[in-house]
């Protein structure tokens, strides 16, 4: 699964990416690192990585604001590496668009197993591009949601999508003109219970309507926005 993939790890501290590549390597990734914000933003822009690691609490330029421009030009999957404790960050941290968090200390075990989680979520991944027939799609007037290879078409048009964008975007096309709330979002696509700010899914709301809209604009009308409560995909929009 792992062959080819390649990861960029970026933390200040030594000691956790020299752990973190000695794991990964183990299990065939190609791994790079960076000790900085500036240096693994330049890393994230100018190379393909299949996934990037990232610490949140760094010197200079930090997590967030890395996580943040790169979200402005790529899809890449991120998981953000978070002290224990740092609740607002976190919530930061899904909202400058990571798809994922892990709260140090952590077992580099378990940060193998949420690599390799996402990735077989990932809309950018390599396996799960296959020209086979698929059964398990979504069809609508403006949209097509192929969930075999986690792959979302509008006028013949693939829009690349992160990990999390494509989940929600999935978890509401499921139960067309059903509303959601943000909290059960939040709950059900996050996996994340808090009682606190809910621009997290604001946020990606707004970055999936964005990316559809450049596209088709009847697409992005599909994702509809309830006032006072939270949101719905409406499969024939007016």
């Amino acid at each position: 699964m792992a062959e080819e993939m390649k990861i960029l790890v970026v933390d200040d501290e030594e000691r956790i990416r020299r752990l973190l590549r000695m794991y990964l390597e183990r299990e065939d990734f190609i791994v790079e690192d960076a000790e900085n914000g500036e240096t693994a933003l330049d890393m994230a822009i100018n190379k393909d990585y299949d996934l990037i690691l990232l610490d949140l609490m760094m010197p200079g330029v930090d997590g967030i604001e890395v996580c943040e421009e790169i979200r402005g030009k790529k899809a890449t999957p991120v998981i953000m590496l978070t002290a224990k404790g740092e609740e607002s960050n976190r919530v930061q941290g899904f909202e400058s668009g990571a798809d994922d968090y892990i709260v140090k200390p952590f077992s580099p075990r378990e940060v193998v197993l949420r690599v390799k989680a996402l990735l077989r979520r990932s809309s950018q991944t390599k396996f799960l591009e296959t020209e086979t027939s698929t059964k398990d799609m979504l069809v609508f007037p403006h949209l097509t949601i192929d969930n075999d290879a986690h792959r979302v078409t509008t006028n013949n048009e693939e829009i690349s999508l992160t990990p999390k964008e494509y989940e929600l975007l999935h978890y509401l096309a499921q139960s067309p003109d059903k509303v959601f709330a943000r909290e059960q979002l939040l709950k059900d696509v996050w996996n994340y219970e808090f009682f606190g700010d809910l621009r997290t899914v604001d946020t990606h709301v707004k970055r999936l309507r964005e990316k559809l809209s450049k596209v088709s604009p009847e697409a992005a009308d599909m994702i509809s926005t309830v006032w006072g409560v939270g949101y719905k995909f409406e499969a024939n929009p007016e």
